[in-house]
């Protein structure tokens, strides 16, 4: 059984939470810490949006700068996320790819996503791999709505997996600030969302601690990926970068509005 760190459960802005994410793959990259899975809180809330996406047309920007909601781009791909600071648990996985067994992209999705639903299982909830379509990433549904998506960056044989876990959702806050173009009326979003999206507390028809949920996605984890979790810290390397990363790229407009720095 390999051994992997683990970062436990912090709050961040979403700048930094960005920043840590690219921070432990170049890390990984160099060799110099070990396989990490890391979980993490957004405050502010904040809305990510994937690498190549146009934020104009994803995301209500007023309203996230009415309501101080952060606005962030990944380095991964997939869609705009609206993170809430109250319902939301975000993990990420930075793991060299022969580690997963050399893997196809789905084939990685699927074995990490398994600790999300073994979690899921484990707070009493069965839940299901979706695989997505060419427009729309992999994730996971409990009777076909989505409680959990997730996003890839591959560089250089490591592979950065991260995303959702619903612990709550509030979808009238989530559209507030994510655009719908079809949609004519905020009802016209909430009729369909209603549909295609859930959370373990809805679910269950009862509450769940956060403490609660972050110690169903460690044990999830380690069961499905077969690993010994050990508690670590970043290292002094891992901060200065992030620190360097949040400051020149994940803060600025050039990168979150246009995508370069």
């Amino acid at each position: 059984m390999s051994a992997w760190r683990l970062l436990r459960l912090e709050t961040n802005d979403a700048f930094t939470n960005m920043a840590v994410d690219e921070a432990i793959m170049t890390a990984r990259i160099a060799g110099l810490v070990p396989n990490t899975l890391r979980f993490y809180r957004w405050k502010p809330s904040a809305v990510s949006i994937g690498r190549f996406q146009d934020v104009f047309k994803e995301v209500n920007i007023e309203n996230c700068r009415r309501y101080g909601v952060d606005l962030v781009r990944r380095i991964s791909g997939g869609g705009a996320v609206y993170h809430d600071h109250d319902g939301e648990i975000t993990y990420s996985v930075v793991v060299n790819e022969k580690d997963l067994g050399s893997l196809d992209v789905v084939s990685a999705y699927n074995a990490i996503c398994d600790g999300l639903i073994e979690a899921a299982k484990i707070l009493g909830i069965r839940a299901d791999f979706h695989p997505g379509d060419p427009k729309h990433c992999p994730n996971i549904t409990i009777n076909g709505r989505k409680i959990s998506g997730s996003a890839q960056h591959h560089r250089r044989d490591v592979l950065l997996q991260h995303g959702t876990f619903l612990v709550d959702v509030d979808l009238e806050k989530m559209f507030m600030f994510l655009k719908v173009p079809w949609a004519k009326t905020l009802m016209d979003v909430l009729t369909i969302a209603q549909k295609r999206l859930t959370s373990i507390e809805g679910e269950l028809g009862s509450g769940v601690s956060t403490e609660d949920a972050y110690h169903a996605l460690v044990r999830g984890f380690e069961k499905v990926l077969k690993i010994q979790l050990v508690k670590g810290e970043l290292t002094s390397y891992e901060q200065t970068l992030a620190e360097k990363l949040r400051k020149g790229k994940f803060a600025t407009e050039d990168w979150n509005l246009k995508g370069r720095v």
